[in-house]
């Protein structure tokens, strides 16, 4: 196994601390495991290196400790968790973590906390520790909370494809779809839930949609759909500027690397594939991201200066505040820059 950085508490201390070295496992009571489930290029998840680690834990364990399994799996793995460690330890819990990347501070005392397992007492125990951090508990069934989990992000998913969706058919015909989207929602509660369009990745939404696909024996029609729409969004920009400009003749500047805003995580990017689809077409690109620092990046302000075409690729709440030279041109699928 490969050193990960590990977190622990230390009660008597009443803080955390950080560790290379797997050791100290053999003294928690508590054990949460973070580890994803990564899919391949086929798009199928990775199980075989999620239930490795489980192999290389089981030599740390002892028969008192509760492992706690947060991030999504594949539904039936954790039985498959349970024989790995049977003989070892019986206590396997799964909980997952719902939070939206960068507001857990604010998320995990509001949501409610879904607790699954085999073993009685671990349960438990298990709801004795999330009392203290969370309003409300609901014990499920194995099965249920794998799919809650993975049900949960590919709705979410699912739901962003429709904004982008109409976003496409918007600027097909010249509308403006965050105009459209706001008369929509005027006094019209059926259609509060309908988000903005925008580049919809990262580590979590892709690929648990395929995750239920694959549990779905592929007929998750609606999930690959979702994702032929969301990883097109790139291609379709570039395609609708094509349309109206010589792109050879133009510098593309990339507003925006992180695949979402307020964060330096590029995981899964379609800001990042932008730019590669960009650099496979032979056009001069530009890239710059206000927490992601990359080898080629630049300033904000040398990226706008140098860029004939701009586009808010992840909307940062600086580029809010930017005022755009009238001589540039702003494509703003995320409509940040309200009209």
């Amino acid at each position: 196994m490969s050193k990960e950085l590990l977190l622990f508490w230390k009660k008597e201390q009443k803080n955390l601390y950080t560790h290379l070295d797997y050791e100290p496992i053999k003294k928690s009571k508590f054990i949460i495991i973070c580890i994803g489930t990564p899919i391949d290029q086929n798009l199928k998840p990775k199980i075989k290196e999620f239930l490795d680690f489980f192999y290389f834990l089981k030599k740390l364990l002892n028969k008192s400790q509760i492992v706690i399994i947060r991030s999504s799996i594949f539904p039936g793995i954790f039985n498959k968790v349970c024989k790995i460690l049977n003989k070892k330890n019986g206590n396997i819990v799964y909980c997952p973590e719902r939070i939206v990347q960068g507001k857990a501070i604010e998320e995990l005392p509001k949501l409610p906390q879904i607790i699954a397992g085999t073993n009685k007492k671990s349960i438990i125990l298990t709801k004795n520790l999330f009392k203290k951090i969370v309003a409300k508990i609901i014990v499920t069934s194995v099965l249920e909370a794998e799919l809650i989990k993975l049900f949960s992000n590919a709705n979410r998913y699912v739901n962003f494809s429709i904004a982008n969706q109409l976003y496409m058919i918007c600027k097909e015909n010249d509308l403006n779809f965050d105009k459209v989207r706001k008369i929509m929602r005027d006094g019209y509660e059926r259609n509060a839930n309908l988000p903005t369009a925008g580049f919809t990745a990262g580590p979590c939404l892709l690929k648990d949609t395929m995750q239920l696909s694959s549990f779905y024996k592929n007929k998750f029609s609606l999930g690959h759909t979702a994702m032929k729409i969301n990883e097109n969004i790139p291609k379709f920009l570039v395609s609708d500027l094509q349309k109206k400009y010589n792109l050879k003749s133009k510098v593309i500047g990339i507003l925006g690397l992180a695949f979402k805003a307020e964060t330096d995580d590029t995981r899964d990017s379609l800001s990042l594939k932008l730019v590669k689809y960009l650099k496979k077409k032979k056009l001069k690109v530009l890239q710059s991201d206000e927490y992601y620092a990359s080898s080629n990046g630049i300033t904000k302000e040398n990226l706008i200066k140098k860029s004939d075409i701009i586009i808010i690729a992840a909307p940062h709440e600086k580029y809010k505040k930017i005022t755009f030279p009238k001589n540039k041109i702003v494509v703003d699928i995320w409509g940040i820059k309200k009209q």
